[in-house]
């Protein structure tokens, strides 16, 4: 069964720093960056919301999305799973449903497993492990 919440909203973006600085600096979002990394973490209530280049985003999902005629909407939601195995059970249930696979469960180079599927309206979900994630009480993931 999958838990009822969305664990990250990753933004493809054109320009990190420019994404970076309008959120961390110009609204105030607490910001989790490591340097000579692609991605920004920021913490806010419940969900996080992660920056991505954007045609990284698009690559990460299927390569027919990258470039911008392309139709990729520049934006993912992602479901954090607790164990491995739940990557795979959550893409079949969503498959079931009406969903359509677009990236089949895999080991991914940042070091997890993931997958993607779209929903009927074509919505990007990636379902992703990481046995490094650690979760708070609520289920929201633990950002550092």
């Amino acid at each position: 069964m999958m838990e009822p919440r969305i664990s990250l909203i990753t933004l493809g973006v054109d320009d990190l720093e420019r994404s970076y600085r309008f959120y961390a600096e110009g609204l105030g979002f607490p910001a989790h960056r490591t340097d000579g990394e692609d991605i920004v973490f920021f913490s806010t209530a419940g969900t996080r919301l992660a920056l991505y280049p954007r045609e990284k985003l698009a690559e990460d999902v299927s390569p027919r999305l990258v470039g911008k005629d392309r139709g990729f909407p520049g934006i993912t939601l992602a479901h954090n799973t607790r164990e491995k195995a739940q990557v795979d059970a959550i893409l079949k249930r969503a498959e079931q449903a009406g969903g359509e696979i677009i990236k089949p469960a895999q080991d991914v180079f940042w070091g997890g497993y993931s997958g993607y599927f779209a929903d009927p309206d074509g919505y990007l979900w990636e379902v992703a492990w990481a046995e490094f994630w650690q979760f708070n009480e609520d289920g929201s993931l633990v950002i550092d």
